[in-house]
């Protein structure tokens, strides 16, 4: 028969089987006309069952994400999620240009609002930042060359600092603020630091101490600071990385009247600052959740799932079945689309993550891939679709036609797949999605558009 004769007839009973298009179909069905003995292509759609579990992802890089965040918030089914920031700073020159009868007058930090203006949490209580000096040097890994680099997850791409790093610090602030944070409208946030910590910088530039001759000496001297949270904060807001510390001091002028300067130190290189993630998950169906017990089923969190940046939370799905259908030879995927839906959460302006990416795991749980954007080698990002006043849920839909097509092949056999936000938000946000449940169990479902042979 002609190909010309086969899409005919494929033409005639698609309006027969359309009704059937969003069923799911088990058994065989071949058509035949006149008597013509031979076999006919028919379109179905399946829907897969996904089994989720929740997941810990380990090794979170931090240093250089361009976002300084800070603060501490409260979830109901996540617990606490504290993040403090570290920046080492430096001079903007170091040279004595501080005129020679100045006498020092204060130091102060100024933060600014990142330009998303980032917030996560509840922006209407009084909130506490804390200054304090970093005693110890901060220092990058690299997992890569590390003797256990076979455990590096596929985000880890080289030397770093991980989020759940820490490095000592003083434990007397140098200074500390309270404030109302009008994230719309608030332009800087003004810290007075201790007067010793500025005099003695103010001293040493004036007597061209060694510690202030060069970067390398003064990153001797000051290791850097750390911005900390109260424990009695409700929000996490995002910072620029451009920290500013002036050293102000005032002198007279040729006219005879007084006028000020500053010297003025910052962290403008954004390898020099990272962001220490904290969570504590006691009292949640979640607590048992932690870098040692990375894994949670369904079941045990209470029939919740979740994905949040920051803390490193996942959802990782596996499907039964799909291998075994795609061992037929006598099917040919057209279409295939891995569904999520996800449950509104009013956290902050960015609150549900604005995409999300799928990582592949081995046997193991380990990261070793991403999911591409089909015919392309970018990883491929589901971005956030609003619910409607008919469908309240919001989604995210991912063309996953290339994995489905390949998964029997060494490129994906025994794999599962794990859902996250996308990078950079994965590492500088607290952005967090809940999956929608329904019937106890999740909104996440695999549809498969085929046509089949017989």
């Amino acid at each position: 028969m002609s190909q010309i004769l086969r899409f005919k007839y494929i033409h005639i009973f698609s309006i027969i089987y359309v009704l059937s298009l969003f069923t799911s179909c088990n058994k065989d069905t071949s058509i035949s006309l006149d008597h013509i003995d031979e076999d006919i292509a028919v379109t179905f759609i399946d829907s897969f069952s996904v089994n989720t579990s929740t997941y810990q992802l380990n090794y979170l890089p931090s240093l250089g994400t361009k976002a300084v965040l800070v603060g501490k918030v409260q979830t109901p089914d996540l617990g606490t999620i504290k993040s403090s920031s570290y920046l080492k700073v430096l001079l903007d020159s170091y040279t004595d240009n501080i005129p020679q009868d100045a006498i020092f007058d204060s130091v102060n930090v100024v933060l600014r609002p990142n330009a998303a203006r980032y917030y996560f949490g509840d922006t209407t209580q009084t909130q506490t930042l804390k200054i304090h000096k970093v005693t110890q040097e901060i220092v990058t890994t690299n997992l890569l060359t590390a003797i256990d680099s076979y455990n590096a997850p596929v985000y880890v791409t080289g030397p770093t600092v991980f989020s759940n790093q820490k490095f000592n610090y003083d434990t007397s602030a140098l200074g500390t603020v309270t404030f109302k944070p009008n994230v719309n409208s608030i332009d800087s946030i003004n810290i007075k630091l201790n007067d010793n910590f500025g005099r003695d910088i103010f001293d040493k530039i004036n007597s061209n101490d060694f510690n202030v001759s060069n970067a390398n000496a003064f990153l001797t001297y000051l290791k850097g600071i750390a911005i900390v949270p109260d424990d009695n904060n409700t929000v996490v807001l995002g910072l620029k990385d451009t920290v500013q510390i002036n050293i102000n001091y005032s002198y007279v002028g040729p006219n005879g009247f007084r006028v000020t300067g500053k010297k003025v130190m910052s962290s403008a290189l954004s390898n020099f600052s990272y962001n220490n993630i904290e969570y504590n998950r006691a009292g949640t169906s979640f607590a048992a959740l932690n870098q040692n017990n990375r894994e949670l089923s369904f079941s045990q969190t209470d029939n919740k799932a979740y994905i949040q940046s920051g803390t490193g939370i996942a959802t990782k799905i596996k499907i039964p079945a799909l291998s075994e259908f795609m061992s037929a030879t006598n099917i040919s995927i057209n279409k295939a689309e891995l569904i999520i839906e996800t449950e509104s959460l009013n956290y902050g302006n960015n609150a549900a993550p604005s995409g999300l990416m799928l990582m592949v795991t081995n046997k193991n749980g380990l990261p070793i891939n991403y999911i591409p954007t089909p015919m392309s080698t970018t990883i491929q990002q589901a971005s956030y679709m609003s619910g409607t006043d008919i469908v309240g849920n919001g989604k995210y839909v991912f063309n996953l036609i290339d994995y489905i097509k390949n998964i029997n092949t060494n490129r994906y056999i025994d794999t599962d797949l794990l859902i996250s936000t996308i990078a950079p938000s994965i590492f500088s946000t607290v952005n967090t999605a809940k999956i929608a449940n329904e019937n106890g169990k999740p909104k996440i479902k695999l549809n498969i558009v085929y046509t089949k042979f017989k």
